[in-house]
């Protein structure tokens, strides 16, 4: 499975632990590739918009494009914790659902506060975090060239605007469980510390630190770590 992971310097460490908590659990080979503004700007000319809070805010759309509109691959916001294998996911990809564009959990909330880490403005908008975990089908996603990726306004590209809604096809909840947003979810498969994770020291008390810190101390092994 092609999984990409939003990278911003900010919160590298959050990216690694990501990324190992994928590794550690899954049952089948994965390609995990890290979207970092250097390693795109061949493909990627927009401008820093002040309301971007992550420099992965608008690269995620860029997926299809890097898969070469071929198969389907996973893209996830770097902030998150994946505790389950992601085989599961992969279930999902076949000719039954083909029709698809993509695939994400459907949240319908408001968030509870007006900033979130490190300041950054907390930005309500219709289909709020749908897009901070999606499966693409890719050959269905067409639409999202480099052209239209570098010029489409933030609320086309995020409200899936290039497709059909009835081509946006729904994931459970549990894949993406919005952590201080919504009530504690034992069987969440994939946890998103979209309000600020446990590496910011005012992120670090909640639900899911532990698991997140004992995460990271087994991604850093034997390292000695206090």
């Amino acid at each position: 499975m092609r999984v990409f992971i939003g990278y911003d310097p900010r919160e590298s460490v959050s990216y690694h632990v990501a990324a190992h908590s994928i590794l550690s659990r899954s049952s089948i080979p994965v390609h995990i590739t890290p979207l970092a503004l250097p390693n795109l700007s061949g493909d990627f000319k927009r401008e820093r918009n002040p309301l971007q809070s992550t420099d992965f805010s608008f690269t995620r759309f860029l997926v299809p494009h890097l898969s070469d509109f071929r198969g389907w691959s996973l893209f996830m916001d770097c902030d998150v914790l994946v505790r389950c294998d992601i085989a599961e996911l992969g279930r999902l990809c076949n000719l039954e659902n083909f029709y698809k564009s993509v695939f994400v959990v459907k949240h319908d909330y408001q968030p509870k506060d007006q900033t979130k880490f490190l300041g950054e403005t907390q930005t309500p908008y219709p289909k709020k975090n749908w897009s901070s975990v999606i499966l693409f089908n890719n050959y269905r996603c067409r639409n999202l060239t480099t052209e239209y990726v570098n010029s489409a306004s933030g609320l086309d590209l995020h409200q899936f605007k290039w497709t059909d809604e009835e081509r946006i096809g729904s994931l459970e909840k549990d894949w993406n469980h919005l952590v201080g947003e919504q009530e504690e979810n034992p069987n969440a498969k994939i946890v998103h510390f979209t309000r600020g994770g446990p590496w910011f020291k005012d992120y670090a008390k909640g639900e899911y630190v532990e698991e997140w810190f004992k995460e990271f101390h087994s991604m850093s092994y034997p390292l000695e770590i206090k």
